[in-house]
C-alpha cells in the first residue's frame, strides 16, 4: 500500500485510506469511460469520413498535408484507423496496440492540420493525446478483454 502523505494525523489518515480505497474501486470504471469516450470520438470521425468519401478525398489531397503519404493512401490509412482502432478500445481488446494506432494518428492529425485547427482544436488533440497515452502506458483497466484473457491464463497480469 502507498503511503498516505497525511500519515501521523490519525484521523485524516483513516479518511486519505477511506478515500484511497473509493477511488481505487472507481479506477477500472474511469478506464472503462475514458476507452468509451476516445472510441466514440475517433469512430465518428471515421464515419464522417465514410459518408463523404469524396470530400475527404479532397481534404486529404488539398487541406490535410500529411507528411511522406500519397493523398489516397494518407485517407484510406486514417479512415481504416478510425473505425477499426476504437472497436478494439471498446472491447478493452489489443487496446495498448488500439491507443498506439490512434496516439500515432492524433499526432499526425496535428502535425498535418495545425495551422487550420487553431488552438481550440489543438486543445481537443492534446487531450486526447494524453488520454491515449494514458492507456497506452497503463492498459485498459480491469473492465476489459484484455484483463480477463490475463486473469483466466495466468492470474497476474497488468492489462
Amino acid at each position: 500500500m502507498r503511503k498516505c502523505l497525511c500519515n501521523g494525523h490519525l484521523p485524516f489518515a483513516a479518511f486519505c485510506r477511506t478515500v484511497a480505497v473509493f477511488v481505487g474501486r472507481l479506477a477500472p470504471l474511469f478506464d472503462l469511460l475514458v476507452r468509451l469516450y476516445l472510441a466514440r470520438v475517433f469512430f465518428l470521425s471515421g464515419l464522417t469520413k465514410i459518408r463523404s468519401w469524396d470530400g475527404t478525398l479532397y481534404l486529404f489531397t488539398s487541406e490535410y498535408h500529411v507528411p511522406l503519404l500519397p493523398p489516397l493512401l494518407a485517407a484510406v490509412m486514417a479512415t481504416s484507423a478510425e473505425l477499426a482502432f476504437p472497436v478494439l478500445l471498446v472491447l478493452g481488446w489489443r487496446a495498448r496496440f488500439a491507443a498506439l494506432g490512434l496516439f500515432i494518428l492524433n499526432t499526425v492529425a496535428v502535425i498535418s492540420y495545425y495551422p487550420a485547427m487553431g488552438e481550440l482544436g489543438l486543445k481537443d488533440h492534446l487531450m486526447w493525446g494524453v488520454l491515449l497515452a494514458m492507456l497506452l502506458f497503463h492498459g485498459a483497466g480491469n473492465l476489459s478483454f484484455d484483463a480477463w484473457l490475463c486473469r483466466k491464463n495466468t492470474g497476474a497480469c497488468q492489462s
